[in-house]
């Protein structure tokens, strides 16, 4: 039974900063590289960061120099920090494995930039 639980998400000005984080259960969370993934209005779901089992990340090109994906293998947890926020990254962000297992999606949380 596997579950991922988001949480962090809220409102903030453009140009603030949020961290969030994945809870991560049931299954070997160690032998994955995992992911934080985000689905704007009228938008698809896009790829925003992985990080796989060496601490190694990879970040899409709307968000490289301005988000952080980290790790806890003992807490089972993946957190992303967002600075330099814009609009455009208003969003339900969701985490999964990388590549993403279709039915392990959980509900996510939403950021709203906005002033």
């Amino acid at each position: 039974q596997v579950q991922l639980v988001e949480s962090g998400g809220g409102l903030v000005q453009p140009g603030g900063s949020l961290r969030l984080s994945c809870s991560a259960s049931g299954f070997i969370f160690s032998g994955l590289n995992m992911g934080w993934y985000r689905q704007g209005p009228g938008k698809e779901r896009e790829f925003v960061a992985e990080i796989d089992r060496f601490g190694v990340t990879k970040y899409g090109d709307s968000v490289k120099g301005r988000f952080t994906i980290s790790r806890d293998f003992a807490k089972r947890t993946v957190d992303l920090q967002m600075n330099s926020l814009k609009p455009e990254d208003t969003a339900v962000y969701y985490c999964n494995s990388n590549p993403p297992v279709n039915h392990n999606w959980g509900q996510g949380t939403q950021v709203t930039v906005s002033s």
